[in-house]
């Protein structure tokens, strides 16, 4: 008989403690995992699935330090007997935050970084970078800077640079969470592929219907640190708590006839067309230098109190760029943009956030101060915030995205979810009259994503709430009013309803019609509006 061949992964009784911590991250957690197996790994914020792939990867123990026991063999060998650059060869690593991962200054620089820094010489580096790129559909931006990047596209970088390096494992945290539904189909059909081609690929994932559509081999799903479901995916549907990850629709609405119907009714009101008007586009074109082509064209549109406004397109349209426009972040290259009845040339940001509050994309673009509590308080301090409104405004802001035991926390030390959540709550803080919100469940679990969109909706206290994300589920539930922008221009702006009603006309602006926008308009007719599936279930009866 010829010699078993060891296993790609292979977990056992592994457990972790960060020294910040009282508690385990992760505890006895065993399992295998095979070649050209697709493992997906779901769970809330907070699981330990982040901490999971920091042991495989290496970075803990060598970056993040705690107490640790178990045992992690890659191809047979402890990886406690392993340096960095031999893991780094075997297993490739996306992170959740691309602005963590991205090193070069340009495109090809950042993706043949790991390369190089093997001794790789230049001939051999060049065609595994351009086959990188073409595999992720990037080739176009290979000469290009990677700061005039959008975060889509930076995490499609951040892909290729591992895809260059050839692993034999792919371990992928949160990788659909910057892409546009299009694009994540095609990474994920990417992955598959990989897969089939003898890859073991892991994929923490909360957008877990859509990893479902690629038919993983395995799906695990951890609770407080344990592995509490290992098995198929058909199984894992029927039993898995729906309120806690994202299921596809119709298993939702079977399930949630049998449960009490969720209670949400928005605070804002969607106004009549003379109702008060906060921000205005006038022909906007935008350029980010005079000799790169414009990134926005005409841009026409009113902000009025009582909108809450999604805006969709994909990866690089345009959207981020536009939202900036109304803080004063950016200055038309041509036109004018009105907040509240001023130019925004002539007004400075700090003025404008008085009015505007707005949440980066990345939450390391806005994490500074030492602890969570500080960070809560630097905006309504400098807005001249009395002591206890300071106080009353932390405590609201800090409850609405259930973090209230962080206070004392330094920022940067939370996951990247969690640091999304601090960031939201540091802009609600201030009380602002427009909240803008730039991907606000990035790196969210379905509850918490649920549990704070619901509070903000709820509450009193912004007059209009417009928030940029490739979530169509999260625009059809929560907005009055949908904007699609494609290639730098508004193509659609009207009513969910209405701006959803053409299939073929969003697979054309990449977005991707989902199964809870399809049952919906099954049952439209009847329920005159779009509800999430745990309400559809008892509207239809």
């Amino acid at each position: 008989m010829g010699k078993v061949k060891p296993l790609p992964l292979s977990i056992k009784d592994l457990s972790f403690q960060y020294n910040s911590r009282t508690t385990p991250a992760i505890k006895h957690i065993s399992f295998d995992v095979n070649p050209g197996e697709v493992l997906l790994i779901a769970g809330s914020s907070g699981c330990g699935k982040t901490t999971l792939m920091r042991c495989i990867n290496g970075l803990i123990p060598n970056a993040y330090h705690g107490e640790i026991t178990g045992d992690i063999e890659l191809f047979g060998k402890s990886v406690f007997d392993m340096e960095m650059s031999e893991i780094s060869q075997e297993v490739g690593t996306v992170l959740q935050d691309p602005e963590r991962q991205i090193l070069g200054t340009y495109v090809l620089n950042d993706v043949a970084f790991g390369l190089e820094s093997l001794g790789m010489p230049t001939e051999k580096i060049l065609p595994r970078v351009d086959q990188a790129l073409e595999k992720m559909g990037i080739l176009y931006l290979r000469d290009r800077e990677t700061f005039g990047t959008s975060g889509g596209e930076k995490q499609k970088i951040a892909l290729a640079g591992v895809l260059a390096m050839q692993p034999r494992i792919l371990l992928l945290d949160e990788p659909l969470a910057s892409l546009d539904p299009a694009s994540a189909t095609e990474a994920l059909q990417i992955f598959r592929q990989l897969a089939d081609e003898g890859l073991s690929v892991m994929i923490v994932e909360h957008r877990v219907e859509d990893v479902l559509a690629i038919n993983p081999e395995r799906v695990i799903y951890m609770d407080e640190g344990e592995i509490t479901y290992d098995g198929d995916r058909q199984d894992m549907m029927e039993v898995v708590d729906y309120t806690r990850i994202k299921l596809p629709a119709e298993v939702v609405l079977r399930r949630a006839k049998n449960e009490p119907p969720p209670e949400f009714q928005p605070f804002l009101k969607p106004q009549e067309e003379d109702s008060e008007l906060l921000v205005e586009f006038e022909g906007v074109h935008f350029q980010y230098d005079e000799d790169l082509p414009f990134v926005l064209h005409d841009i026409k549109f009113k902000i009025n109190k009582g909108d809450i406004i999604a805006i969709l397109g994909h990866n690089g349209s345009g959207k981020t760029t536009m939202v900036k426009h109304a803080l004063g972040l950016l200055k038309p290259s041509q036109g004018h943009v009105y907040l509240e009845g001023n130019d925004t040339r002539d007004i400075t940001v700090a003025t404008a956030a008085k009015s505007v509050g707005y949440v980066f994309q990345s939450p390391t673009q806005m994490l500074f101060a030492p602890t969570v509590g500080d960070e809560l308080a630097f905006g309504p301090k400098n807005l001249g915030f009395s002591k206890p409104e300071i106080q009353e405004s932390v405590k609201w802001a800090i409850e609405t995205v259930h973090l209230e035991e962080e206070l004392d926390t330094p920022p940067l030390a939370l996951s990247f979810g969690q640091q999304k959540r601090i960031s939201i709550a540091s802009v609600l803080s201030m009380r602002s009259r427009l909240l803008m919100m730039d991907e606000p469940t990035a790196g969210q679990d379905y509850w918490n994503y649920r549990a704070f969109m619901d509070a903000i909706l709820q509450m009193p206290g912004f007059d209009s709430i417009v928030f940029i994300t490739h979530d169509l589920d999260l625009a059809l539930i929560y907005a009055n009013r949908i904007m699609i922008l494609y290639d730098g221009q508004i193509v659609e702006d009207g009513s969910p309803p209405e701006v959803l009603r053409d299939k073929d006309q969003l697979i054309k602006y990449r977005i991707l019609p989902t199964s809870l926008l399809k049952i919906n308009q099954q049952y439209l007719p009847k329920t005159g509006s779009f509800y999430r599936a745990e309400t559809l279930a008892h509207r239809i009866g």
